[in-house]
Parts: C-alpha cells; structure tokens; sequence
C-alpha cells in the first residue's frame, strides 16, 4: 500500500481516525469536556490514533497538522453541546 501525499485525502483519514476515537470512547470524551481534562482521558487513543496515521501518510504529511486540527473539528467542536466551565 503506497503512502498518501494528498493533504485532501489525508485530511479524510485524521477525520476518520479522531471519529472512531470519538464513537468507542463517548463517556470519556464527555467527562474529559465536562472537566477539562480530555487530552489526558484521551491519551492512549489518540496516541494510537496518530501513530496510525502517521503510518499511511508521507512524512511530509505526518509533520503537518492536520491530524491536530482534526481533533478539534471532530472531537472538540462536536462536544460543544456538553455543558463545560471551559465555554
């Protein structure tokens, strides 16, 4: 399987990864909102999660942030609706 180059495409696969992240852990992701500690809830996951995309993606790629910014479109923005001192 060859790597991909293209940040379009590579902007769907960090999508994807942060939505499984998302879907498999919904009551971390809910206390980690309510209480402003979702990073570290989240840690393993998304430790794994990147570690996974940096593997289908080209160096280049791996390096940006994509993979960053998917984690605040995906699991960050969507959790707006879960009451939090942090908004």
């Amino acid at each position: 399987m060859s790597l991909i180059d293209n940040r379009d495409q590579a902007k769907r696969l960090a999508r994807a990864i942060i939505s499984d992240v998302a879907m498999y852990n919904r009551d971390k992701v809910e206390q980690g909102i309510k209480e402003d500690n979702i990073f570290e809830l989240l840690e393993e996951p998304l430790t794994e999660g990147r570690e996974h995309f940096q593997s289908r993606v080209t160096p280049e790629i791996a390096e940006s942030n994509i993979f960053d910014i998917a984690i605040v479109d995906v699991l960050i923005k969507r959790a707006g609706k879960i009451e939090s001192p942090i908004w």
